[in-house]
């Protein structure tokens, strides 16, 4: 856990640095994601980090809250009035509010979230993707070219972890049989899940892999390679994100 919540802050941290110069009207870039700027992006982690303080702290407030909640789409637009030093500062604070709150997290604790409850592993481990993911459109909106960290296995492994919930978000049964996952990390290394003598496989590098379960990028445009349906059926639809199915990406040359 205390390595989780160093590559959170990490992650954060990167995050803050495409923030912090950014001008007031730099906030209202369009981003990747269909009708949302920048603004929105992090608003979207501000509201989900207070969302995650109240699951750790008070189940049943959070039960409850997850209850009213909208669409993302709604609470986005319910915090486009804010200007952009209190939109700034709140998302600041909900993300020290959160880290100190998963500090009281054991790592096999059971937490309520908005798909299926999670370990506290898990929990920290999906803010940490969701930064990561955000914080990519951001980057892709303001023409930054972000460097991969190693940080990319936690997103990996969650969208590994995550394979059965595509399909059940989905409503779709999930093809049978297990499917051998081999990535080449940003260092070069190869990273595995799966057993090895699985007939199904995805192969390629981790940024496409995360990119693509973040739905962040259409399999067409990735270097990844699934080798049997199984594989494939899953690369089609993969989420690492709680809640219903997102629209994705349409291919860049569409």
């Amino acid at each position: 856990m205390a390595g989780l919540l160093a590559d959170l802050r990490a992650e954060t941290d990167s995050l803050e640095a495409l923030l912090a110069p950014l001008r007031p009207a730099d906030w209202e870039t369009p981003t990747p994601a269909a009708g949302w700027a920048v603004r929105d992006q992090v608003s979207h982690l501000a509201w989900f980090d207070d969302a995650a303080v109240v699951s750790v702290t008070d189940p049943d407030g959070f039960r409850a809250l997850a209850a009213r909640a909208g669409s993302v789409d709604d609470l986005a637009e319910a915090a486009r009035g804010l200007p952009s030093g209190e939109l700034h500062a709140w998302f600041r604070t909900s993300r020290d509010r959160s880290l100190a709150a998963f500090g009281t997290l054991g790592a096999r604790v059971r937490v309520p979230w908005f798909g299926p409850a999670m370990s506290g592993a898990s929990f920290v481990t999906a803010r940490l993707m969701e930064t990561w993911a955000h914080g990519q459109d951001v980057a892709d909106a303001l023409g930054v070219a972000r460097e991969p960290t190693e940080r990319l296995r936690h997103v990996a492994l969650l969208g590994v972890r995550a394979r059965p919930y595509s399909f059940a978000a989905r409503g779709l049964p999930e093809p049978t049989g297990p499917v051998r996952v081999e990535l080449t990390t940003p260092g070069g290394d190869l990273w595995t899940a799966g057993p090895a003598d699985a007939p199904a496989a995805v192969r390629g590098p981790m940024l496409d892999f995360c990119l693509l379960v973040t739905q962040r990028v259409h399999l067409s445009d990735t270097a990844l390679e699934p080798a049997g349906e199984p594989a494939r059926a899953w690369l089609e639809i993969a989420q690492a994100f709680a809640g219903p199915p997102g629209p994705g990406r349409p291919p860049r040359s569409g």
